[in-house]
């Protein structure tokens, strides 16, 4: 990949998303508002919680009969019953647990708390007890937004679907991406050379975590509203591929 500069904005304009609503749609109008004419390989990363919405991806917990593995947890990490079982319905292992926390592994694959669960910043308007899930296929979800850029801007664009999670390693939270399409999420630099000629042995990069990582500083995590965020000034020469390239095997993750 040529090194050069980037530059990322913002998307302003995009509306408050509900169930059904048409998202690539959505995008159109906020970038053609915004006077911003997409181009090939400019990257657009959305954030998960607004293509969750889009999808309908609702459950109301006042609709969840809680299992008694589901009230056990729930006394342990002093949860929600009820939110324990949506969790458990999400996951495919309990990975850790303690007072306040739960890491599961997603049945997408994905370790991190709570099933990516989230009950912030949804639409006021909307009755009961409400908690968001992830898409059903992230990736599927980022490549039928971008068919639907693409066909419109004539452009070739990546897309990436974008959550933030914790670390096993540090603090804080950074952006990733749950979803991917037209960008090669993950590049590998095995047998390339260094400065000093050496060939490079292990050497992988999360080209598309990166992506999603910047884009979140833009898109913030409380009130900003700015649930997507244009990249432009990228050259890649990798093949694509999605987002779930990106995620380690079992058996080689030494922390489970």
């Amino acid at each position: 990949m040529t090194k050069q500069s980037a530059r990322l904005t913002a998307i302003p304009g995009i509306p408050l998303v509900k169930p059904g609503d048409n998202l690539a749609r959505q995008l159109i109008k906020a970038l053609e508002e915004a006077r911003i004419e997409p181009c090939d390989d400019d990257v657009i990363v959305i954030a998960q919680k607004v293509v969750s919405k889009a999808e309908n991806r609702y459950v109301n917990l006042e609709d969840i009969e809680p299992s008694k593995r589901a009230r056990d947890l729930a006394e342990a990490t002093d949860k929600d019953p009820r939110l324990i079982e949506v969790i458990l319905s999400e996951s495919e292992e309990v990975v850790r647990y303690k007072l306040g926390v739960l890491i599961v592994a997603h049945r997408l694959g994905i370790v991190l708390a709570n099933a990516g669960i989230d009950a912030s910043n949804l639409d006021p308007d909307t009755e009961g007890e409400l908690v968001l899930l992830l898409p059903v296929d992230p990736d599927a979800s980022a490549r039928h937004l971008k068919e639907r850029l693409d066909e419109h801007f004539a452009a070739n664009l990546g897309v990436i679907i974008s959550d933030s999670v914790g670390r096993a390693w540090r603090n804080g939270t950074v952006g990733i991406a749950l979803g991917a399409a037209g960008l090669p999420s993950l590049q590998d630099f095995i047998g390339r050379t260094d400065l000093r000629g050496r060939a490079l042995q292990v050497t992988q990069t999360g080209f598309a975590d990166e992506l999603a990582s910047a884009a979140s500083l833009l898109m913030g995590q409380a009130d900003e509203q700015l649930p997507a965020v244009i990249i432009s000034g990228l050259a890649w020469d990798a093949p694509n591929a999605n987002a779930r390239s990106l995620i380690r095997p079992k058996e080689e993750d030494l922390f489970r």
